[in-house]
Parts: structure tokens; sequence; C-alpha cells
């Protein structure tokens, strides 16, 4: 009997505390999702970690993660992830998620561990091999690299990403053969995709190929007028070719659509010298120097401009 009053009595009271919590895990769990959308960042983190403190959820911290991502806070991102990893060690995606953070917070040696481990509990996932590709390739680690990007392929054949990223390596590391086959693969994917002419564009170029190396970077102009890098590539070649005038008509188109393009004007600059124009070349020069670009001298080395036009005949 005592037993049943003591039940009847406390244990009630226990239960509605239970409740109390589990009603206020649910307010601050939902309110945040809710900040969340409405892009209240730092509101919605205060309401994941108050519905954390009542007890771990992994919903909840998928959703801090994202928050953290957001707000550029990337250690807290890596570490809410962790604990996430803990709950749930074999789930794939947020093994993946994790390696993605330490890879925009530059630990490449954790991206491939995490990147490691997801392989280690499905083969067939392509995004570990090609996401612990991107991590070698910023380590130096082009052997390793090509490897994992390989396998990826071998899992997904029309994985654009990871073609690109090979064809990358092997304009590195002189490979334009092979480099010229895998931007060729990744054109035809994604053929809308100006980088992948950009890559082709460049392996053409190194491989003595101007011309068409002119036509991607061409191609790359027709898809998007405004690609800085595809000028500079396509000006910096008529300048190799000796074709000062093209380099410059190519310069004043590009600094007609973007006005502070800064690289332009000094590579017009350099044009601009070729032709033996020092006035416009200096003036050029200048401009550059106010819109914050650092001048170089023909080989490519930071110097004081005014020493690009010393011993040169005019």
């Amino acid at each position: 009997m005592a037993n049943f009053f003591k039940s009847l009595f406390f244990g009630e009271s226990e239960k509605t505390e239970e409740q109390k919590n589990e009603h206020n895990f649910d307010v601050f769990k939902y309110d945040g999702m809710k900040a969340e959308r409405m892009g209240k960042n730092k509101y919605a983190i205060r309401c994941f970690q108050e519905a954390l403190d009542i007890r771990e959820d992994t919903e909840v911290l998928e959703h801090l993660t994202s928050v953290y991502t957001k707000e550029d806070r990337l250690d807290d991102a890596i570490e809410t992830a962790g604990r996430w990893v803990e709950a749930e060690p074999e789930n794939v995606r947020v093994r993946l998620l994790r390696a993605n953070l330490n890879y925009m917070a530059g630990d490449y040696d954790r991206t491939i561990s995490d990147c490691e481990k997801t392989v280690e509990l499905d083969a067939t996932e392509g995004r570990a091999h090609y996401m612990a590709g991107r991590a070698k390739k910023m380590k130096g680690d082009a052997v390793g690299a090509i490897v994992s990007l390989s396998q990826a392929i071998a899992l997904k054949e029309d994985y654009a990403e990871a073609w690109l990223l090979r064809a990358e390596i092997m304009l590195e590391t002189g490979d334009y053969t092979d480099g010229l086959q895998d931007a060729a693969k990744a054109v035809e994917l994604v053929p809308e995709e100006e980088t992948a002419y950009l890559v082709r564009g460049k392996l053409y170029e190194a491989s003595g190929d101007r011309d068409t190396a002119e036509q991607d970077y061409r191609r790359i102009i027709d898809l998007n007028p405004f690609n800085e890098q595809a000028y500079l590539q396509l000006g910096n070649l008529y300048i190799g070719r000796e074709q000062p005038q093209e380099a410059i008509a190519l310069f004043d188109e590009a600094i007609e659509l973007k006005p502070d393009f800064a690289r332009a004007y000094h590579e017009r600059g350099r044009a601009r010298l070729m032709q033996g124009d020092k006035e416009g070349s200096l003036a050029d020069m200048k401009k550059a120097m106010e819109l914050g670009e650092q001048p170089t001298n023909i080989s490519g080395n930071y110097s004081n401009f005014e020493d690009m036009y010393k011993n040169r005949p005019l």
C-alpha cells in the first residue's frame, strides 16, 4: 500500500517533469528549425543548443551543423558533426559531411580518414573516393589523388567532377595526352561547364596546340562574358604568339564589361609595351595598381613597374 501511494503521488510528479522536458525540447527544436528557415541563424543556434542540453538528437545535430556552416563557424560545425558521428557511427552521409567540412577547414588528413572509413562502410560510395582524391591533390599527392579519382570513375562513369579533377592533376604533372582525354570526357558530360573548357584549353596550349586552345577559351567567353580567367588565358596566349593587337582588343572588351578588372589593365599594359606604346602601357600599369594589382615584369616576377621600361628599345 505504501508503494502504491508513493507511485501515485511521486511517480506522477516525475512523469510530469519528464513531459515538461520533452515539451521544452520540442519547442527549442522546432523554433530553431523555423529560425533557420527564416535565416535567423544566431537565434537558431541558441535554440538548438538549448534542445541538445536536454538530450542528444541526431536531427538537431544535423541542423546545428548546417547553421554553424552557414555562419562560417567551421570548428563548431566539425565538432557538432563529430557528435553526430558518435551517435550514428555507421551513417555514411554524416561521415561524408564531416569529411567535406574538414576539407573546407584545410584538414586534409582528417578528410581522407573520414573518406576511408566511409569506403569501409560502403565500398560503392564514389563520393568518398572523389573527396579523398581532392584532399590528396591539396596535399601534393598527385599519384594518390589519381588513384582515388580513378576508383570514383570506375564506380560512376559519368562522374564529371572526377574526370575534370583528374585532368587538372594531369595538367600539373605534364601528362597532357591523358589529361586531354579526361578533359574531353568532362566536356562531353557537362558541355556548359566553363571550367571544363578552361582546363582543356590549358592542356591544348601546354601541348602546343594553341589554335584549339583559343577555341576553348573563346567558348568560355561565349558561355560567360564575365569569366575573367578566360580573358586572361586567351590574352596571354595572344601575347605568347606575339599578337599584341589581338590581346589589346580582347582586354578592351574585358575592361568594358568589367571596369575594375585590375589584371586586365595589367595584361593590356604588357601588350601595349610589346607594341612600343610606353605611355599607354604605363597608364594601364598605374590603373592596375590603383585597383590593387601588383605589377610584374614580362617573365612574371614581381618588380617595380618602372623597371619594365629600362633598357628596352621603343
